[in-house]
């Protein structure tokens, strides 16, 4: 049968003619459309199943190229970098240890203490208290609490701040309590948490 004969009859079939029970006996045209039909379905099931799982991979491939690709150039300069980084860290160390050890020792614990009460008495207040409290050892340096009790005015307060400040020593102030009580002549009383730092010795724990 010619081709043109062929592309006639399946032009000329009607599907509502076509009973899938006896395709036995159906015509030529009539099962070359079929075996067409059956030949995409297969097809477009096999691009699903096989060929689309295989461009997720790829693109899953490519991505994960990219992220190495990202991770080995970040390497890379942190290798090429390396010793300049290994200086530096010794550098730092050096430094740290040099300032650590500018902190004051033991003996120049009750020289700070005798300071904070000339500033305080310098600025016009009273003091009725500076106690140096229980230590704290941390990794690098020792932490030395100071309950100091003044009374004044607000003005004698902000010089004695501003005098603690610029002590040489490196001193912070923490957690001001302020309050009156009758028969100050409108003084007030205030709690300052002071701290101050000194150096670790080797043979102290933290």
């Amino acid at each position: 049968m010619a081709l043109a004969d062929t592309i006639k009859q399946l032009n000329e079939l009607d599907i509502n003619d076509i009973e899938l029970s006896r395709i036995g006996v159906w015509p030529l045209s009539g099962r070359i459309a079929v075996l067409v039909l059956g030949a995409a379905l297969i097809i477009g099931a096999g691009y699903y199943i096989l060929i689309k799982d295989i461009y997720k991979k790829f693109d899953l491939a490519v991505n994960q190229e990219k992220e190495l690709f990202t991770q080995f150039e970040r390497k890379q300069f942190e290798a090429a970098n390396l010793d300049a980084y290994r200086t530096q860290l010794v550098e730092m160390e050096e430094t740290f240890g040099a300032l650590l050890k500018q902190l004051p020792k033991d003996t120049e614990v009750p020289g700070l203490l005798e300071d904070i009460d000339e500033y305080g008495r310098g600025s016009g207040l009273t003091i009725n208290k500076v106690d140096l409290e229980q230590e704290r050892i941390g990794e690098f340096y020792v932490e030395l609490p100071i309950r100091i009790e003044i009374q004044g005015s607000y003005h004698e307060f902000g010089a004695f701040i501003s005098a603690i400040a610029g002590m040489p020593r490196i001193v912070t102030l923490h957690d001001f309590e302020i309050s009156t009580e009758r028969g100050d002549g409108g003084l007030l009383n205030m709690i300052i948490n002071a701290k101050t730092y000194r150096y670790k010795d080797q043979s102290e724990e933290g």
